[in-house]
């Protein structure tokens, strides 16, 4: 009788521990996505005015990372293009006025935000992200100032306005290629790990003072460039289907481990217009901002999706609850996380349901009693650094007191890069489990490199390419610093030509497959 109480009892802390450890802080795999949207435009999280120091733009930027660290935050999503304009150097796209107080305006002295905050992120093991908005142009037109080489100047057939915002308008096919350019330029340039959109594609909708939705002032564009939808509506959908795809296949072809994600708005459609819609009576992403995110996913043309569910439990118009199991049965084998308003929370708020210090844990909770739900991520940087009602607190002694990976997409690790250090008086293999193995030699005052990848066997003729630059801090190399191109699984490098002994180098080989598509598949820091 004893043996069996035991029994019972001992199965009873077994589950219930497990359950409970996981809701509280250990995630069952160690992976966990927790992320926090940082936003730059209007300075509305960084920087807190146009007008800092570079000095100071750094500190402040370290000042938010250490923060987020030891909140247990491992991936921010950074506004690096609020509207047509840059928190990183490009050719294309003026500086942000947000960074220096002036559009066009360099940081003095010079340095790449970009880049510095790349580096800075993966010195915490914190993902970097970048979150772009493709086709918002100008902010608040009546108060911006327009530096002359920005895109609205030089075409200005490509936009138009509508309330106090300039737009790119997407129903131009040379809209689309110029937005999936700049993108392309960024993924090519800088080792982010993911390129992000927000919830804005065509803009939300506008009412005048008779309550009624002002059109968007695209009637013109849509007689010159529709060739086969009866309706406006659905051939603005058509040019979201084809921009996302378009932008998924630059994103790919560059660095195909690259995440590439949407954070919609939290309604897709409601159930009393389709009857696969939530029931729900919000604002619809597909009907308003013109954006099937769930045919992106059926489709595969992106890689996660972060349906904006900022409404509380209960809510009568969109419950919490009521969307993230909708969305939890529409991913399409995509991942799913949730974003959560932690800027609606505080003892002034609105709402009785965002004054109460319980809102948000209980809708931590809810996600991750979900399995289809692989974490959070918060809207804003600024309000989860005010702690608000203590839920920052929360997560760091409570939800996140235990440290997580953000979570593999498994199709993407195949393609990530096999990355190794190399210890040039050894020599070395690659991890065995690893698609590519790498083998490191040293011959006198030479260093073989060789490689097999046993995805294909040894009789593929692909093409590789290899790269070679100084330094430790990833870029993807250039033509410029191409050292030979070959069909062997080898390569050797000379003392004289290669100094390993006395500089840190790193050596990108990459190859070009079938399809001709260039992808990084070998990296040895030597």
């Amino acid at each position: 009788m004893k043996s069996e109480i035991f029994l019972n009892f001992l199965i009873f802390f077994i589950l219930n521990f497990s359950s409970t450890s996981y809701l509280s802080g250990q995630t069952p795999d160690g992976k966990e996505m927790r992320g926090v949207w940082i936003a730059t435009v209007k300075n509305l999280d960084y920087p807190s005015s146009g007008f800092l120091s570079v000095k100071e733009q750094k500190k402040e930027f370290t000042d938010m990372l250490d923060y987020f660290s030891e909140t247990g935050i491992n991936a921010i999503f950074f506004q690096v293009r609020p509207a047509a304009d840059a928190f990183y150097d490009s050719k294309y796209e003026p500086w942000s006025e947000w960074l220096t107080g002036k559009q066009g305006k360099a940081p003095v002295p010079y340095y790449d935000p970009l880049k510095f905050m790349i580096k800075e992120c993966h010195k915490r093991n914190i993902e970097f992200h970048a979150w772009i908005n493709p086709f918002r142009a100008v902010a608040t037109i009546e108060y911006a100032d327009i530096a002359k080489n920005n895109i609205t100047h030089r075409k200005p057939e490509w936009f138009f306005t509508y309330g106090i915002n300039k737009y790119f308008d997407p129903g131009i096919p040379e809209v689309r290629k110029y937005v999936t350019m700049i993108i392309k330029d960024i993924v090519h340039r800088y080792d982010i790990d993911g390129i992000h959109f927000d919830d804005y594609f065509y803009p939300y909708p506008i009412k005048d003072e008779h309550n009624r939705i002002i059109p968007i002032p695209d009637i013109q564009t849509y007689q010159t460039y529709n060739t086969k939808f009866d309706n406006i509506a659905d051939w603005r959908r058509n040019n979201m289907d084809l921009f996302i795809k378009d932008v998924y296949d630059a994103v790919k072809s560059e660095k195909p481990y690259v995440k590439f994600g949407v954070a919609p708005s939290g309604v897709w459609r409601n159930k009393s217009k389709d009857p696969e819609g939530s029931d729900t009576r919000g604002l619809a992403h597909y009907d308003y901002l013109y954006s099937d995110v769930v045919k992106w996913l059926k489709n595969g043309w992106i890689d996660y999706v972060v349906p904006q569910i900022y409404w509380p439990v209960g809510n009568k118009y969109a419950d919490y609850l009521t969307l993230v199991n909708w969305w939890s049965k529409h991913t399409y084998g995509k991942q799913l996380y949730i974003g959560l308003a932690v800027y609606n929370a505080g003892k002034d708020a609105a709402s009785p349901a965002w004054r109460n210090p319980n809102e948000l844990p209980k809708q931590m909770r809810i996600n991750r009693e979900n399995p289809k739900v692989l974490g959070s991520i918060f809207y804003r940087a600024s309000s989860l650094m005010a702690n608000p009602l203590g839920f920052s607190d929360s997560l760091r002694f409570h939800f996140y007191s235990v440290p997580a990976l953000p979570p593999e997409i498994p199709y993407l690790t195949t393609a990530v890069n096999t990355t190794i250090i190399a210890d040039t008086n050894l020599g070395i293999i690659s991890d065995t489990h690893s698609p590519i193995k790498v083998f490191i030699t040293k011959l006198g005052n030479k260093l073989m490199i060789s490689w097999e990848d046993t995805k294909q066997g040894s009789g593929s003729d692909n093409l590789y390419k290899i790269y070679k630059f100084r330094g430790y801090d990833f870029k993807y190399a250039d033509e410029n610093d191409i050292y030979k191109t070959t069909k062997d699984k080898f390569i050797i490098l000379k003392r004289k030509r290669l100094p390993f002994f006395r500089k840190k180098y790193t050596v990108v080989i990459t190859e070009n497959g079938k399809n001709k598509k260039e992808s990084n598949i070998i990296t040895v820091k030597l």
